[in-house]
């Protein structure tokens, strides 16, 4: 059974209306598929926040750390994450380093339901082999390499993920599931 949070609530009344959910997870584990499935079934607006940077900057997210590094990217992340604290209802699929920055997790979990979707190392690799270009992390990575490089990365961010008020796990994620973490 998911980890849930029985105190967190979705807006304000209560009520099923403003769901405010923020989608956490290693790259490839889903999460803009799953924003889009559940904007989709929840009629609310749907937005991953890669997309959101890269059309602020008008650049990639390749082109952000090529030309600006690191640190100017995870400081635009966290900027324009707090936009969504104005916002009244929302579901939000998070980078997979969104959380270990500028006290990302705490404000998530201050302004809604945070969901941890995690999937084994080996689903993450058959998934990003396939997408490793337009990944800067990653681009110039052997399958081996990456396995190495994710098994790191989960080690680094798993105090981070571990704060979110769900946690799915791979047998556990599914679009009824990930329904029923968010009302709780």
């Amino acid at each position: 059974m998911p980890k849930k949070n029985t105190d967190a609530t979705l807006s304000p009344s209560g009520s099923d209306t403003g769901y405010k959910i923020f989608l956490l997870g290693m790259m490839g584990s889903g999460k803009s598929y799953w924003c889009s499935q559940l904007a989709k079934k929840l009629k609310c607006g749907g937005y991953d926040l890669d997309y959101l940077i890269e059309m602020n900057e008008e650049k990639t997210i390749s082109e952000l750390f090529a030309e600006d590094g690191e640190d100017y990217f995870r400081k635009t992340e966290a900027k324009i994450l707090r936009w969504f604290g104005e916002k009244k209802s929302f579901i939000l699929a998070t980078g997979g380093g969104t959380p270990c920055f500028f006290e990302n997790i705490k404000w998530m979990n201050e302004h809604g339901i945070t969901i941890f979707i995690d999937e084994p190392v080996d689903i993450l690799v058959a998934r990003l082999e396939k997408e490793k270009s337009h990944r800067p992390l990653i681009s110039q990575l052997s399958e081996q390499e990456l396995k190495g490089f994710l098994l790191n990365k989960i080690e680094e961010r798993k105090v981070f993920y571990s704060q979110a008020k769900v946690h799915l796990t791979s047998k556990e994620i599914s679009l009824k599931n990930i329904l029923e973490a968010a009302k709780h």
